[in-house]
């Protein structure tokens, strides 16, 4: 048989290979989002072959996510040590300069008038714009400061004090390493989620850590792949509120279908395990958060 040795038949391979785009990518997607429940059942039950695996299509989506952000340019930014933060100390700055200008005006005027109530008028008129130029130096010394107390934070671990110093001297070098590491460790979130669910079906021998893993990677897919679709329409000029309130409004509809589906709950108890269920990533996300913070500083 002749063996193809050419660079068409290497992506022909990593498509077949990793994600069978001739029909398990296309089975799996649209029961992703429309019937999650059964996908999460039909595969935990042995129909692996059919579907891609949860693990390796969250690692994917979670590629496509963080390379479509970099290619939009969304990436997190101190806005008080950054350009935003620059352009903001910019206009305030000319705004003093604006009110000192004022003030020698006004001084003119107050050495020329003569009547008293004149002269008490220009001085009171002098007094505010001062005050005003004092307001906004504050306001401009607090944007150039507002994370210096982290650097005078001692905890004993030099490495971690280390940390708080360059936090404190350069907030964005921070963030970087913070979405960074939020796409090298995102399959963190299986671990630090999967208690979160057990405590749903406590010491049940119907469903195994096993189950619980797929339905969490699973619903983890979901998520990103809502958050890559909402970070192209945010792109595209939809309104942030819009957005949070989709994200909102999609989540817990698709955790109560997944509930449903994969265990065989009622209504109800699907319900009211979605809303525990809801809760408990959110905590998962915030020590995902406090991971990601913990390793920025002492990385």
């Amino acid at each position: 048989a002749h063996v193809h040795r050419s660079l068409g038949a290497i992506w022909h391979d990593l498509a077949h290979g990793a994600f069978h785009f001739e029909g398990r990518i296309w089975r799996t997607l649209p029961l992703l989002i429309v019937r999650p429940g059964e996908l999460t059942r039909r595969y935990i039950h042995g129909e692996r072959a059919r579907f891609v695996s949860p693990l390796a299509l969250f690692l994917f989506i979670v590629f496509v996510l963080f390379s479509m952000l970099s290619v939009i340019g969304a990436h997190l930014e101190w806005s008080g040590n950054g350009p935003g933060g620059d352009a903001a100390r910019v206009k305030m700055e000319a705004r003093i300069a604006d009110e000192a200008q004022q003030v020698v005006t006004l001084s003119a005027q107050r050495a020329a008038a003569t009547a008293p109530a004149e002269v008490a008028r220009l001085d009171a008129a002098i007094a505010e714009r001062q005050r005003e130029m004092a307001a906004v130096r504050t306001a401009i010394e607090a944007s150039r400061g507002e994370l210096r107390w982290l650097g005078k934070i001692h905890t004993g671990w030099k490495r971690l004090d280390k940390g708080l110093t360059k936090a404190s001297e350069n907030p964005n070098l921070i963030l970087y390493k913070l979405q960074s590491n939020a796409y090298k460790f995102a399959w963190a979130l299986i671990p630090l989620s999967l208690p979160f669910l057990w405590l749903l079906f406590p010491f049940s021998r119907r469903f195994t850590a096993y189950d619980h893993a797929v339905f969490v990677t699973y619903s983890l897919c979901f998520t990103s792949l809502l958050l890559v679709a909402l970070s192209l329409a945010g792109k595209a000029g939809v309104a942030v509120e819009w957005l949070f309130l989709i994200a909102c409004v999609a989540v817990p509809i698709h955790m109560y279908k997944q509930l449903r589906g994969t265990y065989a709950i009622g209504r109800f108890g699907a319900a009211v395990r979605m809303i525990l269920l809801f809760v408990g990533a959110n905590v998962a996300i915030v020590f995902f958060a406090l991971l990601l913070v913990g390793l920025g500083l002492v990385g």
